[in-house]
């Protein structure tokens, strides 16, 4: 499931994060940030009416990421079968 698929409240755990083409900066930032294989996650909030931005948090840090952004995020949910 792509991380921006994800419900509201969700915990999940990143399995990867996409390139959405060669030498994607955004997907490489993603992974510096802590986007990372195996690394817990949380779907805080999403925007207005279900828009962006998504309030995602990894450990103690919030960040806030576009859809598009947090779509190139596979995760499992925890719950989910």
């Amino acid at each position: 499931m792509r991380l921006s698929d994800a419900p509201k409240g969700a915990q999940a755990v990143v399995q990867n994060v996409t390139d959405a083409h060669p030498a994607d900066p955004i997907a490489q930032r993603l992974r510096d940030l802590g986007f990372v294989a195996g690394e817990p996650v949380r779907l805080v909030a999403r925007g207005p009416l279900g828009g962006d931005p998504l309030l995602i948090q990894i450990g103690s840090t919030r960040f806030a990421l576009r859809k598009t952004e947090a779509a190139r995020v596979e995760v499992t949910v925890e719950g989910a079968a």
